[in-house]
């Protein structure tokens, strides 16, 4: 028990990370799959960059409060954070829309869907889940050596 105890107290950071990205990527397709029911699915990369805006809002007050304990809420730190988090998160962005553009348009995913269960899982989706494992490890790295790094 207490080897488990202490794994849990060296991966602290990590294991939260993961916790808190599940909600963003939950937050993110939520947001991508009712902007693409609402815009059409023509638009997927439009509705990418709006679920992603709402996403990086989300990720950033949770990646500062409860993943990497950013205490300071004082307007320059909190707008230095701000602005090093979005600007990594750009990149991803663009990592991203290139992913997917690849993927559904060039790879043909458009025309492919899954059925799991009795759903019906469309080839942006699938795209968008593939893209999102190589977003989620370049965000963490990021965040943790950049945006909130801990100061000497």
């Amino acid at each position: 028990m207490k080897t488990i105890k202490n794994l849990i107290t060296k991966y602290k950071e990590l294991i939260i990370y993961v916790l808190f990205g599940l909600c963003n990527t939950v937050v993110n397709l939520g947001a991508y799959k009712l902007l693409t029911m609402l815009l059409g699915i023509e638009l997927y990369l439009v509705s990418n960059g709006i679920a992603w805006f709402i996403t990086v809002v989300f990720a950033f007050v949770t990646n500062k409060i409860f993943v990497f304990e950013s205490k300071s809420w004082k307007l320059k730190t909190t707008f230095k954070e701000a602005v090093s988090f979005f600007a990594a998160r750009v990149l991803s962005f663009f990592i991203e829309e290139a992913g997917l553009f690849a993927l559904v348009d060039l790879a043909g995913m458009k025309n492919f869907s899954l059925d799991v269960l009795s759903l019906s899982i469309g080839g942006d989706m699938i795209a968008k889940l593939s893209v999102a494992v190589v977003v989620v490890i370049w965000n963490y790295v990021f965040s943790k050596f950049v945006v909130f790094r801990k100061k000497k």
